[in-house]
């Protein structure tokens, strides 16, 4: 059974709620200072693919930024939530010279909201997992040169709730600097369509599952407060 958020499915709540996310984490991250909370502004790039719609290859780029608050308990163990604007899809370039060229782009954009633990290693490199969930707001695709004008957020081809799985990796370059590696995969179908095998040229009907790499820079602010207050009051957790 796929799980939805039909049942609070509200669409002024859903308009609201990414304002309210990053609102939210900029307060905390200006009280910083008096708390253990840290902030972080990301901007990064993804390669993204669509299982299941006979396009291979991770050649859909796409924007990765927003905002994360980062709650540390002690040196080592964190938690980190995140909201974020995120392109995902799926892309081939025209394959034949006639009107059927083979060429396909869909976007996909979600406001997402990820929360991760992470895990430090002599303050260098922070290992990740967690899942997070993203809200459809744009769809567009284009077949053979055409747009499909009937794909569109409305048309409900695509789920408007994406469910995935992450993995992360970051390294501190330089200071409140990190450098950023991304898994992310999705946990249910984003899609059931029908599309032609390939190896068969029969047509099959198919989940389609969201896949994708992610390379970020994290700017890391109130670091340096949020360890202080550590130390001050430790955390029982170690």
């Amino acid at each position: 059974m796929r799980l939805t958020f039909n049942e609070i499915d509200c669409p002024v709540c859903m308009k609201k709620l990414p304002l309210l996310l990053i609102c939210a984490l900029f307060i905390l991250s200006l009280n910083a200072g008096a708390q253990r909370i840290m902030g972080a502004a990301i901007l990064g790039v993804n390669a993204s693919q669509v299982d299941g719609d006979e396009v291979y290859g991770y050649r859909k780029f796409g924007l990765n930024a927003g905002l994360s608050a980062i709650v540390p308990f002690n040196d080592k163990l964190s938690v980190s939530i995140e909201n974020i604007f995120n392109q995902k899809g799926a892309h081939q370039r025209r394959r034949y010279l006639d009107s059927l060229d083979g060429s396909y782009n869909l976007k996909l954009n979600y406001l997402e909201v990820p929360v991760l633990l992470h895990y430090t290693d002599k303050d260098i490199v922070t290992f990740g997992a967690g899942m997070s969930w993203g809200r459809l707001i744009k769809v567009w695709e284009q077949r053979n040169g055409y747009e499909m004008t009937g794909t569109t957020l409305q048309s409900g081809i695509y789920h408007k709730d994406d469910f995935n799985l992450l993995f992360d990796i970051r390294f501190r370059v330089f200071e409140r600097f990190r450098l950023n590696a991304r898994y992310a995969y999705s946990l249910s179908p984003i899609a059931t369509r029908e599309v032609v095998d390939s190896k068969t040229g029969k047509p099959n009907i198919r989940d389609q599952y969201n896949g994708m790499f992610t390379l970020r820079l994290i700017y890391v602010f109130n670091e340096r407060y949020s360890r202080e207050n550590r130390k001050q009051s430790p955390q029982p957790l170690r």
